[in-house]
């Protein structure tokens, strides 16, 4: 068939002007997604957090990145009201007869909001800040879920957080039919609570506490600046800093979730838009 138009994407850029190497990674995969396709694909970034920049509901696609600080904090700032606003409006839309479904993916910060907004779990702040490659864990919903395909258990992911969602409220996931997929790596010889790593929140809506963007060159920047690599090695030791260098390396860790997760959600999402087939390019 033929794409009668350009399928558009939406990136809500949530760093409020700090560095970071998550929207170049974002890029990154729609690039290489429309180019592996041949697909008339395209993006624009709204600073919704630094300018209080919101797309309205005309894009097929939404992504919402992570950021710094208390998604707590936020609830009565303007983007944070506005933002929520475009969730309830998506939300509406996809309730609705429309057959032009919104399909979004929240990521670490937007994740955490998502899970205040529907009232998921405990939001506090680690005792400590969690940055490195990672295992997690899926549960027995995340072995079933299509954006996960193609991923093993655990599989390795970029962890960087300082706040985090814990003790899920069973009810509320049932009571709202939402999905926990993923969950914190095992960590027997620490009794804290693991912490809630990606939630299925509606046919269209998914996210993750992880960065899926994350690639080797970011995390090896990231890694090698001296507050980073003195955090990893207070939280896990010399070793596993070692270990998660050479992680670096490694195609079936961060590269391949990079490569499939995104992807994954991305195959969803533009098969909606075509009714079920891959569009091509005019």
């Amino acid at each position: 068939m033929t794409q009668e138009a350009p399928i558009k994407v939406a990136i809500l850029d949530l760093y409020a002007g700090m560095a970071n190497q998550g929207m170049r990674g974002f890029k990154d995969i729609l690039k290489r997604y429309r180019e592996k396709h041949g697909l008339d694909l395209e993006y624009k970034v709204y600073d919704t957090r630094g300018a209080n920049e919101l797309p309205d509901t005309s894009y097929d696609i939404y992504i919402c990145s992570g950021g710094p600080g208390d998604p707590l904090s936020s609830e009565a700032e303007d983007w944070d009201i506005n933002f929520m606003k475009l969730v309830g409006d998506l939300e509406a839309h996809n309730a609705s007869d429309a057959t032009d479904k919104k399909h979004v993916f929240f990521v670490c910060h937007s994740f955490q909001m998502m899970c205040r907004r529907y009232k998921l779990g405990l939001i506090n702040k680690r005792r400590s800040p969690s940055f490195g490659i990672l295992p997690v864990h899926l549960t027995d919903a995340g072995k079933h879920e299509p954006v996960l395909q193609d991923l093993s258990d655990p599989f390795y992911t970029v962890d960087s957080r300082s706040w985090q969602v814990i003790h899920a409220d069973e009810k509320r996931f049932t009571e709202l039919g939402m999905q926990l997929l993923i969950i914190e790596k095992e960590r027997p010889y620490v009794d804290l609570p693991r912490a809630m790593m990606a939630i299925r929140f509606s046919d269209y809506f998914i996210g993750t506490q992880f960065h899926p963007e994350a690639d080797a060159m970011g995390m090896k920047y990231h890694l090698e600046q001296d507050e980073r690599k003195n955090e990893v090695i207070a939280e896990h030791g010399k070793d596993k800093y070692n270990d998660m260098i050479e992680r670096l390396e490694d195609p079936d860790k961060i590269m391949h979730t990079q490569n499939t997760l995104i992807p994954n959600f991305l195959d969803q999402a533009v098969k909606n838009i075509a009714k079920g087939e891959m569009p091509i390019a005019k």
